[in-house]
């Protein structure tokens, strides 16, 4: 396992836009991630077989403020948790993301968020993740509401 690296974006966006009907998305999200971890806000782990990345997990850091009850201003939160499917359940999503959680720690963040899959959750949940139902979203500029 080690650190991404700028170089690494491209394979960290193929983790998050894996199929072929995203791949458009993949050009913009690679730079947005070779920008992110140059600038210090996205930490990223892969781990490597015979030089091919064979899993990855990243946080992206948000400067989100104090907030009632945390001090903290950095939340952070887990993304392109991956790993290639002949690599599945020997562990590396486990050592990948502790290795996340581990660098949030060691920045002093407290707050982590997620989305998942059902596939996912168990990991999540045995990590300590719990599922929080007061989330809300909208896009702005999208059709109104019942349309």
């Amino acid at each position: 396992m080690r650190p991404a690296v700028p170089a690494d974006a491209p394979v960290i966006a193929a983790h998050r836009y894996p199929d072929e009907a995203d791949a458009g998305e993949r050009a913009p999200y690679a730079a947005w991630v070779a920008g992110a971890l140059a600038r210090g806000l996205y930490l990223g782990f892969v781990r490597e077989e015979a030089g091919v990345v064979v899993a990855g997990a990243g946080l992206t850091l948000l400067e989100w403020g104090p907030s009632r009850h945390d001090p903290q201003p950095w939340r952070a939160r887990l993304v392109n948790v991956w790993t290639h499917p002949d690599r599945r359940r020997q562990g590396h999503a486990r050592a990948l993301v502790q290795a996340c959680l581990n660098a949030a720690q060691a920045r002093g963040i407290t707050r982590l968020s997620l989305g998942t899959t059902d596939m996912a959750r168990g990991l999540y949940q045995a990590l300590g993740f719990t599922h929080s139902g007061r989330e809300l979203t909208l896009v702005l500029g999208g059709p109104p509401p019942g349309e």
